[in-house]
């Protein structure tokens, strides 16, 4: 699992996380994206799909790996709105989690960025220049999940620290 806040860089790390392991990435973010391609009108201050996003994206973990599939899951995983998602997929895997940290500025400045950027985006409510202080507080406050199970953190700042190729080896071990 890679976990983190908004902005911290979880989806690029994720990819490239399953590229180095040869596995599969699951991205929260890219499902939703995928739903609201088909969902004209849709606006995130008005998201009926995010409950509809994360029935697909357990679904969709639980299928690969009670099919034995390795898989990196990515999502912005915080304790109280996750465990009771991921608590029934602890039996199928043998889960590990990889926590992107990052200073709560530059993960404002890159959401501000991708935002701009990227025209997918529009099925998230990432935060416009107004909105900085209220994301500055909720970056401050997020909760990583903790499963019980081994649990490594990444400063993603500037690449990685620890390495990718220490972060793999974590990931299949």
């Amino acid at each position: 699992m890679v976990s983190g806040p908004p902005g911290a860089g979880k989806t690029t790390l994720a990819h490239q996380l399953a590229k180095a392991v040869g596995c599969p990435a699951i991205c929260r973010d890219e499902i939703k994206e995928g739903m609201v391609a088909n969902a004209p009108g849709f606006t995130p201050d008005r998201d009926d799909l995010s409950p509809a996003t994360n029935q697909v994206f357990f679904s969709l973990l639980a299928t690969l790996l009670q099919a034995n599939v390795t898989t990196v899951a990515e999502a912005a995983f915080q304790d109280r709105r996750w465990r009771p998602g991921l608590e029934p997929l602890l039996p199928l895997a043998r889960i590990r989690i990889i926590h992107c940290t990052v200073d709560p500025e530059l993960a404002l400045a890159r959401s501000l960025r991708r935002r701009a950027e990227n025209p997918h985006r529009q099925a998230h409510a990432d935060p416009a220049p107004a909105d900085a202080a209220d994301f500055l507080v909720r970056l401050r406050s997020f909760n990583p999940v903790d499963l019980g199970v081994p649990a490594i953190e990444v400063d993603t700042t500037d690449g990685y620290r620890p390495a990718l190729a220490d972060l793999a080896a974590f990931a299949r071990h």
